[in-house]
Parts: structure tokens; C-alpha cells; sequence
């Protein structure tokens, strides 16, 4: 596919099944992530796999987190929650190692991340995959930055999850890229 056909018709998936991405297609993916512009060169970018048969604890993960949030939460809010574990077969979870000591502010080593999960999920797309890349509250609990081996410094990106698309389109239409291009008059 031409780079910016890629870029012009990057959707992201409104369902995704098996199968997931290979062995071959993660180092693609992530070899291009770490192409991503890194002001500084500290490579802030973490990227941590959960394989199909990690979901399951991922979704009780966010289901604890949930439970810290609100600890009146329904059993089915809390499956729910489980459930989001099972949107796509394999799971990316993109992070940003902040060095809040360096030099290099921590915009923009989070800023190389966002780039970096941005770079995952439009490489999934190039290897035929669909993808879509959420957050939600449970990306700013600290316990759950903790098990994935992040500090409370560290940002989580995103959640990418990747597999094989089966929704189609999203019905929402584009906007147009000139309403929000304007030209500097100095």
C-alpha cells in the first residue's frame, strides 16, 4: 500500500477478531515505532505485549481499577469492564518512560510516545491488520502503570488493540482537513 493512501484511509476498527498479528508483523510494527521523531534521543517509548491468553488478567486489571474508582460498581459494569480485554485478539499497551529530570521536557518525550503508538497502529494497518487505540480511566491508575512495570511518572498512550478487521467502516464521516488550517500573517 502507498504511504499515503495508509494515511488517507487509516480507520480505526469497530470490531476485530483472530487472527492477530505474528512474531514478524510486531517487529515491523515496532521497528517502525521506534522511527518516530525522539527529540533528545531518549527513546521514551515502552511497549508492552498482552498476548491472547494474558486478556483474561488484563481484564480483571481494569476491572480492579474500576472497582478503586468506584467501589459501588455494579458486577455488570465490572464485566463489562473484563470484557474489554476480548476486543481483538492481541493488545498493546504504548507507555512513555518520562525522565522528568532531563532536559528534554516531558511534553515531549510524550509526545515521541503518542508518535510512537500512532506509528504501531498505522504499521498494523500496513500489514493488513486492523487497529484501535483507546485509553480510559484506567491508563492514569497508578496501579495499573505498576503492573505493566511503569512508575507514576510514566504515561500510558494507549491501549492498541490489534487483530484481524471484521467491523467495516465507521458511518462518521471525515472532517475537512481546511477547517482547521490556517495561514500566519505574521
Amino acid at each position: 500500500m502507498d504511504a499515503l493512501d495508509l494515511l488517507l484511509t487509516r480507520e480505526s476498527a469497530l470490531k476485530l477478531d483472530a487472527p492477530g498479528p505474528d512474531q514478524a508483523d510486531f517487529d515491523a510494527m515496532f521497528q517502525s515505532a521506534v522511527r518516530t521523531p525522539d527529540h533528545g534521543r531518549l527513546r521514551p517509548w515502552r511497549f508492552i505485549v498482552i498476548d491472547s491468553d494474558r486478556r483474561a488478567a488484563f481484564g480483571e486489571l481494569m476491572a480492579q481499577s474500576l472497582l478503586r474508582r468506584r467501589p459501588d460498581a455494579e458486577p455488570g459494569l465490572l464485566d463489562r469492564e473484563r470484557g474489554k480485554a476480548m476486543r481483538a485478539p492481541t493488545i498493546v499497551v504504548t507507555a512513555a518512560k518520562v525522565d522528568k529530570t532531563h532536559k528534554i521536557a516531558p511534553f515531549e518525550q510524550i509526545a515521541s510516545a503518542a508518535a510512537a503508538t500512532q506509528t504501531i497502529v498505522l504499521a498494523a494497518n500496513a500489514r493488513g491488520f486492523g487497529a484501535m487505540w483507546k485509553t480510559g480511566d484506567a491508563a492514569y491508575d497508578p496501579a495499573v502503570k505498576a503492573a505493566f512495570g511503569l512508575t507514576a511518572d510514566d504515561e500510558i498512550m494507549g491501549f492498541v488493540y490489534i487483530g484481524t478487521d471484521v467491523g467495516g467502516t465507521s458511518p462518521i464521516p471525515r472532517p475537512d482537513a481546511a477547517k482547521f488550517v490556517s495561514i500566519w500573517q505574521g
